[in-house]
């Protein structure tokens, strides 16, 4: 009995380490940070999408597009051969809250297509940036954090609104 326990044990225990990587991880918490993302910018109305609280700040959709930027450049500079076009961003940009929204969604997609692709131990590999040499896994960290940032400026911007805001999904 003891044998067949440690057999099932070993066996687990090694299907379990192959499905907990950081790639596996990340994949996990971009979708559900796009499902909540999306979420938050289908609640605000489409005539509140130029809202601003301040002067100095961006409005509500260049947030959105401002997120969806930053997805394409590190996807494309960092997880791809492709050069990033940053004119790119300004041609064609969204008029309707359901465009904005089917863009951001895209831009999300695009770096999960990327992501998958990408060889789990090329993560380990350091690239130029220019805060000084990340390796790609800090690239990764730094998609989410800065979706993170901005979804949270946005959620304020619900707030001032009186809109309530989705309920939070974390992992």
């Amino acid at each position: 009995m003891k044998k067949i326990l440690s057999i099932i044990f070993l066996i687990s225990s090694t299907v379990m380490a192959q499905q907990f990587t950081p790639k596996d991880a990340f994949l996990e918490k971009w979708q559900n940070s796009k499902d909540y993302l999306l979420q938050i910018a289908e609640k605000m109305p489409e005539e509140k999408f130029s809202f601003k609280p301040t002067e100095r700040e961006m409005d509500f959709k260049n947030q959105l597009l401002h997120i969806r930027g930053n997805m394409l450049w590190l996807a494309t500079t960092y997880f791809s051969d492709e050069k990033f076009n940053r004119e790119s961003l300004q041609e064609n940009i969204p008029d309707t809250k359901a465009k904005t929204i089917e863009v951001l969604g895209e831009a999300f997609e695009f770096v999960t297509s990327k992501v998958k692709a990408t060889n789990a131990d090329d993560f380990k590999t350091e690239v130029d940036f220019f805060a000084g040499k990340k390796s790609k896994l800090q690239i990764l960290n730094l998609l989410q954090d800065h979706v993170t940032h901005h979804r949270g400026q946005i959620i304020v911007y619900l707030n001032l609104n009186q809109i309530e805001p989705p309920r939070y999904v974390g992992w």
